[in-house]
């Protein structure tokens, strides 16, 4: 009997095993489906109409032989992408599903954007996922209008997003956007980092039978199909190095850790393709004293590709140089912790002040606690990114506005000023054959980079929750995901911890400081195109021209053109454009500010749609124009001087503003016409764009951190955004929008050695 009773109980335990790694395998999940496109069609007179008022303002503002100015949005995620899927998890008040389906029903009716491009992250992307996403890109074209005048143009595209561990070895992220769909010029797939799919997908918390009980106790449809999308990813082999790409077998996955190698990898595929770097000042995960510099040396760099330039998105405005330092190194990398200055509080030095205020409190000597927060300064400089873990039990509070920068405009979380535009466009790189110099020539754009597959959303500042990152409260989030997300709490204590990534528990988001970047996430920016038709291949040539700008969300319409070039028989010059000339350029600025947005959404998008699903993707807001625009407040022209030799200083090189044009408030807009005087006096190269500020308006997150501060500037107190999802932490800002560049080479003779360096030096 007791035999019989031993071997039932052994049966019923292999039973519950093999049933708890069948769950903890994902068997009770659902595959992340592509969703299924609206095919509903967008009324043509309501397309006509918008291009028609384009016109209208045009003719205004006495621009000769208009383009079209289209919007959109080249930096979309849906929930194929992995840190989407965690955000849709209802455990952190995530929505649920939204797929690559959704993301065209938005750009179409909710957005109403002109062109947009899906841009999930390839890291965690399978085969799978990339065809279907293949074949949704190519349904929305269908259902959007094939011909010259298609409602929508949907452009197919991922995103590389390469992450290092140190300044040397961070490339960071950039979208790779095609532009054909037809079989042969489609990658078999899309190309990622290896080091970056290691911890964002092999890191699988599932696959056991432990994982099995936990997802059976919990019970949740969502996290059971989480466990389905590791499952999927898990054993994909990583392809082969040195076979040609169309020669590689079709269920592996391409990854490279060096954009030489993306490079070469897209030259490989010879299909044509835009690389957009992004995120290049956001300190969220571009460790401390990175430094675009490197990436002008040799083959990390591709002229012909990496054109475009994210200067604005959701994460946050990347344009300002500033010489904050938030960490400092010496010849031999050793990190130090700088002092703050009046404008600035380094995160490696607030920790120092919270630990010596903790060892204070405690009743110990002035002495001992003065070592105790330099240590803690040493700890977190030498932590990067990791700066927040090396002080135990430390609340977001704590650190009051510590990395942020308090001189910019809406700036990226824990700045990072060696990737701004600016400084990008100012660098030189001398090391060429024949020493002239190399520099990047980018056009600026913006994109929303959002995460629920809702392309655009900076068309109203509302809806935190779901027209931002934000997410609700992360003390809020079920236990069996915490150590995913955020890291344990722990008591706090009077001395710091050292970093040391090789003995941490912790993974992915867990790692991050998501609480105080739940403040800096904005509603996101658009790309606008001057482009000679909607079709596909007119707005590609836009692109290519890099005759775009961007936008923090409005439908500003921007002009900025070189008047007098040479050769031209009168044509001037637009954004994006370059010209060598040895007289001072002459340059004009037309601006006309956006619609004023009218509450809910239009007949059209119910009715394609439905009200439930406007209500579930849209959250019954939508581009929805009155007859009024908004004001334009203020013209600014942004001088840069590129390097001529490479220990120029680049903060004597970036004029901003350089000019200042106060506009009239006329709602038909604002034109400015100036010269450059000394242009020819100094003799070098010089990159000139504007930027067009609306009137001041109510912008969600637009506050930050919202600091208390003192007499002297320093910040007492903040209030966090993010613990109510109900409060969009609307703050007054101005819209904005950038121009491309206009990039005018010095050509004729040089000025004597002496005068020259004389003029130089008194930049």
């Amino acid at each position: 009997m007791s035999r019989t009773f031993l071997l039932v109980v052994i049966v019923v335990l292999l039973v519950l095993g093999a049933w708890f790694r069948y769950v903890g395998q994902g068997g009770l999940g659902e595959h992340e489906s592509p969703g299924t496109v609206t095919r509903a069609a967008r009324p043509a007179e309501e397309v006509t109409e918008r291009g028609r008022k384009i016109a209208t303002a045009a003719d205004e503002m006495l621009v000769s032989r208009p383009k079209q100015i289209l919007f959109g949005d080249l930096h979309v995620h849906t929930t194929f992408s992995f840190d989407a899927f965690m955000l849709s998890l209802p455990l952190r008040g995530g929505e649920g599903t939204h797929p690559p389906a959704d993301a065209c029903d938005f750009a179409r009716f909710c957005s109403a954007l002109d062109f947009w491009s899906i841009n999930d992250h390839a890291e965690s992307i399978s085969p799978l996922h990339w065809s279907e996403t293949v074949d949704t890109i190519r349904s929305c074209n269908e259902v959007s209008g094939a011909g010259r005048e298609p409602d929508t143009v949907a452009f197919l595209g991922w995103e590389w997003t390469q992450v290092g561990s140190t300044p040397e070895n961070h490339y960071g992220h950039k979208n790779i956007v095609l532009r054909d769909l037809e079989e042969g010029s489609v990658p078999t797939r899309p190309i990622g980092s290896r080091s970056t799919r290691d911890r964002m997908v092999l890191g699988n918390p599932f696959g056991g039978v432990a994982s099995g009980l936990v997802l059976h106790a919990a019970g949740n449809e969502r996290l059971h199909s989480l466990s389905t999308y590791f499952a999927e990813r898990q054993d994909l082999d990583v392809c082969p190095i040195g076979v040609p790409v169309r020669d590689l077998p079709t269920d592996c996955v391409e990854m490279v850790d060096t954009p030489d190698l993306l490079f070469d990898k897209l030259d490989d595929w010879d299909v044509e393709s835009i690389v957009i770097p992004h995120g290049t000042t956001w300190g969220f995960y571009t460790p401390p004293g990175s430094d675009w510099a490197k990436q002008l040396q040799g083959p990390l760099h591709d002229d012909d590709r990496q054109t475009l330039f994210e200067i604005y998105s959701g994460h946050g405005n990347s344009d300002q140089w500033n010489s904050l330092t938030s960490v400092r190194f010496d010849a031999e990398g050793r990190a130090s912790c700088p002092e703050p200055t009046a404008s600035y509080l380094p995160t490696c030095w607030r920790a120092g002040e919270i630990i010596r205020d903790r060892c204070l409190a405690e009743g110990r000597s002035q002495d001992e606690c003065e070592d105790r927060a330099a240590i803690a300064q040493q700890n977190a400089a030498e932590a990067g990114v990791q700066a927040h873990i090396t002080v135990p039990g430390a609340d977001s509070h704590d650190w009051l506005d510590a990395g942020q920068c308090r001189d910019c405009d809406e700036p990226a979380f824990n700045y990072r000023p060696m990737g701004s535009a600016q400084y990008i466009t100012a660098l030189s790189n001398f090391d060429t054959p024949d020493g002239s110099a190399r520099r990047f020539r980018f056009g600026f754009m913006a994109s929303s980079d959002n995460h629920f597959a809702r392309p655009g959303t900076g068309f109203k500042e509302l809806n935190r929750a779901g027209f931002t990152e934000s997410g609700g409260d992360v003390n809020d989030i079920d236990e069996s995901m915490r150590s995913i997300l955020i890291p344990p709490k722990r008591e706090p204590i009077s001395e710091s911890v050292a970093w040391d990534p090789n003995q941490t528990e912790l993974t992915g988001f867990a790692l991050m400081e998501m609480e105080r970047q739940s403040s800096f996430f904005l509603t996101g920016g658009l790309i606008a195109a001057h482009s000679e038709g909607r079709d596909r291949g007119a707005i590609w040539d836009s692109l290519q021209r890099r005759e775009v700008y961007g936008t923090s969300g409005p439908r500003i319409l921007l002009w900025f053109d070189l008047l007098n070039p040479p050769g031209t028989r009168g044509r001037p010059i637009p954004m994006g454009g370059e010209v060598a000339m040895n007289e001072s350029p002459i340059f004009q600025v037309r601006a006309v500010g956006s619609f004023e947005q009218q509450p809910g959404c239009p007949d059209y998008a119910t009715s394609a749609l439905g009200p439930d699903r406007v209500g579930d993707l849209c959250k019954s807001e939508c581009y929805n124009p009155g007859a009024t625009r908004r004001s334009i407040q203020r013209i600014e022209v942004i001088r840069i001087r590129p390097q001529n030799t490479p220990d120029e200083d680049l903060a004597r090189l970036i004029e901003d503003p350089w000019k200042s044009f106060e506009c009239d408030g006329d709602p038909a807009g604002c034109s400015v016409i100036f010269d450059d005087p000394d242009y020819a006096r100094f003799g070098r190269d010089t990159v000139y764009y504007a930027r067009a500020l609306e009137a001041s308006a109510p912008g969600v997150n637009a506050g930050g951190l919202r600091c208390d501060r003192d007499a002297e500037g320093n910040c007492t107190t903040v209030t966090l955004c993010g613990v109510d999802t109900t409060d969009d932490c609307l703050d007054e800002h101005q819209p904005r929008a950038w121009s491309s560049p206009i990039f005018v080479d010095w050509s004729g003779v040089a000025a004597p050695v002496q005068e020259r360096a004389a003029l130089n030096s008194s930049l």
